[in-house]
């Protein structure tokens, strides 16, 4: 098996890195984080320590990367705009960010001695599809730019692969949870904050097929990709979703589990984005079988909101947009 002990968590403090930073430090890894730290310095701080190393940078930085990269022996790279919203914002800084700094980081990687590189694609990459069941073998057909260059990425991680240096691409299906680091701009989770502190959801369209994974499961399929034999996962992807669900489907969960009267209004949409992700490669193939439910993910959350964790759903730190905007990322 795999023996690595130092991993570098590119993006690691945003919203899946929240969960997985910790989740990799009480495994026994070393880890370094290279982030920007947007959404604040103290994500960390209990978790400080001779194991945790924060590197406040961008990756577009290659002194930053060069010197995250120290001692490092595999990588999780979560770093990007997150979602089409997020980087229509500014198109050419998302162009930069989530594909032309990523060949350099990956050969960044090599030139540091990095055995194992783990990338966080997106299922966004297979567009609308008719399928029942998306599978990896199907074609891309990315609708978008944000999804355009998920996918390139794929393609360069693939060209840069070679011996000794164990490539593996995740399609993770949209994240949904409680994290410390929450983000309220992904389906889920921003249905169950209106329905919660609002009292209303508005669905947009609704018949649209939304695959989910709950972000504990998400955690756990990067841990368990640092595991696998080099043989298992080398060049390979793999979809990372648990269920699929209409987003009507979804409001009705949100409603049902909120307790009073929550007032679902539905309106017409133009995003008709549909897909029905079939994870079952990653069963098969990894023995890797997801643990927790979107109802897991909306009964988290709730609680959270109850136990005031959450105090105003439109604070910017829940919402990549709006702390984009604030702080004017370029």
């Amino acid at each position: 098996m795999p023996d690595f002990e130092h991993v570098l968590v590119t993006g690691g403090a945003g919203y899946v890195g929240s969960a997985l930073v910790p989740a990799l430090l009480a495994a026994g890894y070393r880890v370094t984080v290279l982030d920007l730290y947007l959404y604040g310095r103290d994500l960390f701080a209990e978790h400080r320590g001779p194991s945790l190393q924060e590197t406040v940078g961008d990756i577009r930085d290659p002194a930053a990367v060069q010197q995250a990269m120290m001692g490092v022996d595999a990588v999780i790279h979560l770093a990007c705009i997150s979602n089409d919203p997020s980087y229509d914002l500014n198109p050419e800084l998302g162009r930069s960010i989530n594909y032309e700094a990523f060949r350099p980081l990956v050969r960044a990687a090599k030139s540091a001695g990095v055995r194992r590189f783990i990338y966080a694609s997106s299922s966004s990459v297979y567009g609308i599809k008719a399928e029942p069941n998306v599978t990896e073998d199907l074609p891309l057909e990315p609708l978008t730019d944000y999804s355009k260059f998920k996918a390139l990425c794929e393609t360069v991680l693939s060209e840069e692969r070679e011996p000794g240096f164990v490539t593996v691409t995740v399609r993770p299906s949209t994240v949904c949870g409680w994290a410390k680091r929450l983000r309220l701009d992904l389906v889920v989770n921003i249905l169950a904050a209106n329905a919660y502190f609002n009292r209303k959801i508005r669905v947009f369209g609704g018949v649209q097929m939304r695959p989910n994974i709950h972000i504990k499961d998400m955690v756990a399929i990067y841990l368990d990709l640092l595991t696998q034999p080099d043989g298992a996962i080398d060049g390979q992807i793999f979809n990372a979703g648990q269920e699929n669900r209409t987003v009507s489907e979804l409001a009705t969960m949100v409603r049902d589990t909120v307790a009073g009267d929550v007032e679902v209004e539905t309106v017409p949409t133009a995003d008709n984005r549909s897909y029905h992700v079939s994870s079952a490669k990653m069963r098969e193939q990894l023995g890797f079988v997801p643990r927790f439910t979107i109802q897991d993910a909306i009964t988290d959350l709730c609680a959270a909101f109850a136990n005031g964790q959450v105090t105003a759903m439109n604070d910017p730190v829940y919402h990549n947009i709006a702390l984009m905007q604030r702080v004017d990322l370029r």
